[in-house]
């Protein structure tokens, strides 16, 4: 191992020695009296916080000298002090600083700290407290303090003092005599970011009400300046913005509006500038600015611009939708499911294929299909064994969805007026699998005629305006007028009738009827539904659909019945599919009103008419076999009545009673009357 090396022994090539610092060399403690000399100074220039890390640090370095004095070994004798003593009076004599030159390896003391003394910028710099604290006791707090103290007095505008924000030294000299310079700093940085917000919110709220006050109102334009607009080609982004203007105007037209121009005007030019900005006629304008409120109708009228999310529908007699989505999904097709209110119902984004010739498609396994062409369909609720029938059922799309809900049980008949419609459903048909339908082409007005009251279900998708879907097909906004609204009407209310009647409502499960259109309008919906419930044995009952807007109980001055509620509303905007209405029946009688008493007369027997005994009596008589054309032909009563002698007139009893069969008049009210008979000729009475 070898030997250690001694204290003073130089290093060897081997090893590096231990070298012990000398105990003459250590720091000399600071003395208490200068420790609190230089806390009253540093109280003018230090914070709380950095006084609570002096008086810490003070702590610190007055228990590591009694720990230095206890590792210091004690002295063997007297001697060995005295040696002590002279040896630490070199190290005092030093403060002249003459042999600071023969000593280039002594260690740092406090006489030599003038060259580890900081510069005034390190003192200003953003360090802690603790920091400044701790330069403050290793670098000599006297003249440091005193130099910071020059250095506050000296620079106080740099620190963010001027007349520019109204502040001044005196004023928060009291308030920053404790800070640092940084903390002083930031302090005023402080308070002039908060006059700086405060003057901005005033420099601002002094503008807002300069703007209020000075606000240009919307004004109509004049008759002339619509003569003008007339002639030039439409500014569409002007016409925009003056609907946005009269819009806001009308929200709150006590406030807004011109004083010498009625609503009216306003309502007016807002019309005829949404025709103009949307190429509407004014008729179909005037019914949706009925049927929607001001800040829905702007939502509705661009809604129609949009073209709705392709669906589909899965054919559950072929497949299931969890297996077609990931089929669907491997050859590029971005879907998700419909909602919750659907189980077969899919929603297309985006496909790198034609939606409508996959494999998938070509096999049955899902049919192209609007998410409000569902709902029908879900309101009917068909069930296993019953007999419907879809009254308009081109192109087959809810009839092949009612044949799978029933799971091809029973029977669906397919009817359409429509001859070259019934093909597109006979190909559906076949391509979706249905095994259990009936196609047949007649106007459904006859189906009662056909089968009466034949049908547990009977399900109507009326023919319409089109005023829901108006972006498949954009025409209708310029061809739809009065007039079709009512002949669609008409013919809405004849096929709803029909309809009700080819319903067995003694049906163990069904007697229901499902009405539908893909209109919006309330002449083609609550008010056909209004129709039916006053000819007809019918009542509403919920469609238990779980979305969708109820109907109107009540319409402008119209009003309905009150279970007009549980019918359901679907519009682009607010639910993105096509408009559509779906309103449900439950007939509860099989006899139409009307008809009931001369229904319940012919069973019930009363008295034989008078026709009926003269025919039995005439039969032994020689005028058998009179035609009408022969009573015509034939002399009245009245004329033999003046033939025959007073004398010999005859008993109601009589075979020829008014001289022909079923001859009435007065002869026979004569004949009745006791004062006629003569009391004289009773035997006349008695001949056969």
């Amino acid at each position: 191992m070898g030997r250690k090396a001694k204290y003073g022994e130089l290093a060897g090539s081997g090893r590096r020695p231990k070298v012990k610092p000398k105990h003459q060399l250590a720091p000399a403690p600071l003395k208490p009296a200068s420790l609190q000399k230089k806390v009253k100074v540093n109280k003018e220039i230090v914070s709380p916080v950095s006084k609570k890390n002096l008086k810490s640090g003070i702590k610190t370095h007055s228990a590591t000298k009694k720990e230095n004095k206890k590792a210091q070994p004690p002295p063997d004798s007297e001697e060995d002090e005295d040696d002590n003593v002279s040896e630490e009076e070199p190290s005092e004599d030093d403060d002249s600083g003459d042999d600071d030159d023969q000593l280039p390896a002594q260690p740092f003391t406090d006489d030599n700290d003038e060259w580890l003394k900081p510069k005034p910028s390190l003192l200003n710099s953003d360090d802690s407290d603790d920091s400044d604290g701790a330069l403050a006791d290793d670098f000599g707090g006297d003249e440091a303090s005193d130099a910071d103290a020059d250095e506050d007095s000296d620079g106080g505008d740099v620190d963010g003092d001027s007349d520019e924000y109204g502040d001044s030294d005196d004023e928060s000299g009291e308030d920053e005599a404790g800070l640092l310079p940084v903390e002083r700093a930031a302090k005023r940085l402080m308070k002039e970011e908060k006059k700086e917000r405060r003057l901005a919110q005033k420099e601002l709220d002094s503008s807002v009400k300069i703007n209020v006050a000075e606000e240009d109102r919307f004004v109509l334009p004049s008759a002339e300046e619509q003569e003008r607009e007339a002639g030039l080609p439409a500014d569409l982004q002007a016409l925009k913005t003056r609907i946005h203007d009269i819009v806001h105007v009308l929200s709150d037209f006590a406030a807004r509006r011109q004083a010498d121009r009625p609503r009216q005007d306003y309502v007016t030019q807002l019309r005829r500038d949404l025709c103009l900005y949307y190429s509407y006629n004014e008729f179909l304008m005037e019914r949706l600015m009925d049927l929607f409120h001001l800040s829905e109708l702007l939502d509705a009228l661009e809604a129609n611009e949009i073209q709705r999310p392709v669906t589909i529908r899965t054919n559950t007699l072929k497949t299931r939708r969890r297996d077609l989505a990931p089929s669907l999904i491997d050859r590029g097709v971005n879907l998700d499911p419909i909602g919750p209110w659907s189980k077969v119902g899919l929603v297309v984004y985006s496909s790198q294929v034609p939606i409508g010739a996959t494999p998938e498609y070509l096999a049955g396994h899902y049919m192209l299909q609007g998410a409000s062409s569902m709902m029908p369909v879900l309101a009917l609720a068909p069930q296993h064994g019953e007999t419907v029938l879809d009254m308009c059922a081109a192109p087959g799309g809810k009839t092949t969805y009612i044949a799978a809900l029933m799971k091809n049980t029973g029977m669906v008949y397919a009817n359409d007026a429509n001859e070259a419609r019934v093909k597109a459903v006979v190909g559906n048909l076949h391509r979706m699998g249905v095994t259990n339908a009936v196609i047949s082409c007649t106007d459904g007005r006859e189906m009662p005629k056909i089968r009466p009251a034949g049908f547990d279900r009977v399900l109507l998708d009326a023919p319409c305006s089109g005023t829901g879907v108006i972006a498949k097909d954009p025409a209708v906004k310029t061809s739809k007028d009065e007039k079709d609204i009512q002949r669609c009407a008409q013919l809405q209310r004849q096929l709803l009738l029909a309809a009700i009647d080819s319903v067995n409502a003694k049906s163990k499960t069904g007697g229901y009827v499902t009405y539908s259109t893909c209109s919006i309008l309330v002449e083609e919906n609550e008010a056909v539904i209004e129709y039916a419930l006053n000819k007809r044995n019918v009542k509403l009952v919920p469609t238990s659909l779980t979305v969708g807007k109820e109907g109107f109980a009540k319409f402008k001055a119209k009003r309905f019945h009150p279970s007009m509620t549980h019918t359901r509303r679907f519009y682009p905007h607010t639910h993105n599919m096509d408009g559509f209405f779906v309103a449900k029946l439950k007939k509860f009688s099989n006899t139409i009103p009307g008809t009931e008493p001369a229904a319940e007369e012919q069973p019930s027997g009363p008295a034989p008419a008078p026709p009926q005994k003269r025919k039995a009596d005439v039969d032994a008589n020689d005028d058998e076999g009179f035609d009408e054309d022969d009573k015509a032909a034939a002399p009245s009563p009245q004329k033999k009545k003046r033939k025959a002698p007073q004398g010999q007139q005859k008993s109601p009893r009589s075979k020829h009673v008014g001289g022909k069969p079923g001859a009435k008049g007065k002869k026979w009210q004569k004949s009745v009357n006791p004062k006629a008979r003569n009391p004289k000729k009773k035997g006349l009475n008695k001949k056969p």
